[in-house]
């Protein structure tokens, strides 16, 4: 089922590269990178586990074969149907002839860092992490540093300088709805109408998912309030549970399914997988809260297969990794490389919602404090 799991570029780049591409990045203050090293500017190495790209392990035919030779690699908080990921997981194990192991599918971006932190040193801990940014740039002493084949492809604004983490894919926050059980809202206020009475739900916990945090976010912007202050989306969803209109169960594709959470806050490209079972399924874009964000990948730099944990990267990043993000709703972050270079897929990219508006992505330092407010101020508003 869908899971809770889930700087600044100037704004006129942002809307600029979105509006064309699709994939505007977010910024962060601390990437540094070079676009010109090279992937796999490594010391080199022979080891699996301190390689930080193919070329210090003599190449990729040389980590496919020691990937291989591992045989398995341990994934976490990956629902099959988050982001198209059924078809990723199985198009890797099928490619490289690896049994991908899955473990916690509904787990949040901590439960993914705990995991690390528990695990570590049996066969068991996860290989590699899928986290929102702000426990990515909480945890970076936990990864370990890679730069795959299509490192140049990625803008300085979405990696770290030596590849502790990379963003991968993206989306918008966004309001979806089933048509045939509530009326259509024309904006996040009319939510606090007598018509969602016990109806409005988000994917998680906004203290520890990511999803939820952006709804929350987007909830402040559109109530008037900004990324910096987040204070009038937290007093929105206090007002939303005054009201009697939010829903304490967690999102979820089964919920959705049957009818418990007939609105939600969440990632548009999760909002679209949840047509095929609800066909009355709508989303609804803001205009005047257009708030982006994205997922980054790392490595366990204890990774108990820390081959095929590299090879992961390579294939995630890859032209067909990044097609099978595109064709599960969501931004790869390679698109607008991709579509320069002619190698996108025309029909998948015409699927993506429309937006409208300018669009936000906040800085790490605006979700690091927006986080910070949460912890102390969301079990007030909501109890």
């Amino acid at each position: 089922m869908t899971t809770t799991r889930r700087a600044l570029l100037s704004s006129i780049a942002v809307g600029a590269a979105l509006l064309i591409s699709a994939c505007s990045p977010p910024s962060n203050e601390s990437s540094t990178s070079n676009s010109s090293a090279a992937a796999g500017g490594g010391a080199g190495s022979s080891d699996p586990k301190t390689a930080t790209s193919a070329k210090d392990l003599g190449g990729m035919d040389a980590l496919v074969a020691a990937a291989k030779k591992e045989g398995q690699l341990n994934v976490i908080a990956l629902p099959p149907d988050w982001a198209n990921y059924g078809e990723i997981i199985k198009a890797f194990g099928a490619k490289y002839g690896i049994k991908v192991n899955s473990a916690q599918p509904d787990g949040t971006s901590q439960d993914e860092v705990n995991a690390v932190k528990s695990l570590k040193g049996t066969d068991r801990a996860p290989d590699v992490l899928d986290i929102g940014m702000a426990v990515a740039l909480a945890n970076t002493a936990l990864f370990a540093p890679y730069q795959s084949e299509k490192w140049a492809d990625i803008t300085d604004a979405q990696k770290e300088s030596t590849g502790l983490w990379v963003q991968d894919y993206g989306g918008y926050m966004s309001v979806g709805y089933d048509s045939a059980k509530v009326p259509a809202p024309t904006s996040v206020a009319d939510l606090l109408k007598p018509a969602y009475k016990g109806r409005v739900a988000l994917n998680g916990d906004p203290t520890q998912a990511n999803a939820a945090l952006h709804g929350v976010l987007m909830a402040s912007v559109a109530s008037g309030g900004s990324l910096d202050d987040i204070s009038k989306g937290v007093d929105f969803f206090k007002q939303l549970k005054a009201a009697g209109n939010f829903n304490p169960v967690q999102a979820s594709s089964a919920t959705v399914k049957n009818g418990t959470t007939p609105v939600v806050f969440d990632w548009d490209y999760l909002q679209l997988g949840h047509v095929k079972d609800v066909p009355s399924w709508k989303v609804l874009l803001p205009a005047n809260a257009v708030i982006g964000g994205y997922y980054a990948q790392a490595i366990n730099k204890d990774a108990p297969h820390p081959a095929a944990a590299r090879l992961w990267q390579e294939f995630l990043y890859s032209d067909e990794g990044q097609t099978l993000w595109l064709k599960g709703g969501a931004r790869p972050v390679r698109m607008e490389a991709m579509t320069k270079a002619g190698t996108i897929d025309k029909a998948a990219s015409a699927m993506l919602p429309a937006v409208s508006g300018t669009p936000q992505f906040p800085t790490q330092a605006q979700l690091a404090k927006a986080k910070g407010m949460l912890a102390t101020d969301w079990a007030k508003a909501i109890g």
